[in-house]
């Protein structure tokens, strides 16, 4: 893996699990050495964190972004305007077995989310891969690669709920309900069905939200 590649990977992780909270400035000196690599491909990893709006350049060098209600709302908006749009194509494209398969797991799902991390991190796979399912029967590598490039910041926010396993297993029932209406063939139930989650979603987020500003920004 090459030095910037390796750097970019590292800080966009500790961004993502808000090891490195909003507002931290990543000093060059001091994050190169943290990472062991030289100072021109930790700028290029900087730059790449900062295209991907995880960093902004700021007084002092570059920033770890914050996350605010209003980015959230607008993340929510261009996520039901990408997602509900795949769902319908892969309701329309998509391999119906896939999808059922899909769904028979995602129904057995909250047996698995308890307490314990482990677990958990195996759901979050399971969703994994009904989003890589969905990329890969809509057949659309432009619209593929912007809802990467949008989860990336969903990542961040999901860490910052701190799903309780209440909402977790609601979640679950809601992505089995996306991937049965996909493996039925019906778009504008599977679109349904995207809207419905993604609103449960965000209401859960901005409830956890304040509660995550208060204890990072006291």
């Amino acid at each position: 893996m090459r030095a910037s590649e390796k750097a970019y990977a590292a800080l966009r992780d500790d961004i993502v699990e808000w090891r490195l909270a909003p507002g931290t400035v990543l000093a060059e000196v001091e994050q190169s050495e943290r990472l062991g690599v030289s100072r021109t491909p930790l700028r290029e990893a900087l730059g790449r964190l900062t295209a991907e709006g995880l960093t902004t350049p700021g007084g002092r060098g570059v920033v770890v972004t914050d996350i605010s209600l209003e980015d959230i709302d607008e993340l929510f908006e261009l996520r039901e305007t990408l997602e509900g749009k795949a769902a319908a194509l892969a309701a329309s494209r998509g391999d119906a077995a896939t999808f059922e398969q899909l769904r028979g797991e995602l129904v057995r799902a909250p047996e698995m989310i308890n307490g314990n991390d482990p677990t958990r991190h195996e759901y979050y796979e399971l969703v994994g891969r009904l989003d890589t399912a969905i990329d890969a029967a809509i057949s659309n590598s432009y619209l593929a690669q912007a809802m990467r490039s949008l989860r990336v910041h969903l990542v961040r926010i999901r860490r910052l709920a701190a799903d309780d396993a209440a909402r977790l297993a609601a979640a679950a029932a809601e992505h089995a309900a996306i991937a049965e209406a996909i493996a039925a063939g019906n778009p504008r139930l599977a679109e349904a069905a995207t809207i419905v989650h993604l609103h449960r979603s965000l209401s859960h987020v901005k409830a956890t939200h304040a509660s995550h500003h208060k204890e990072h920004h006291g």
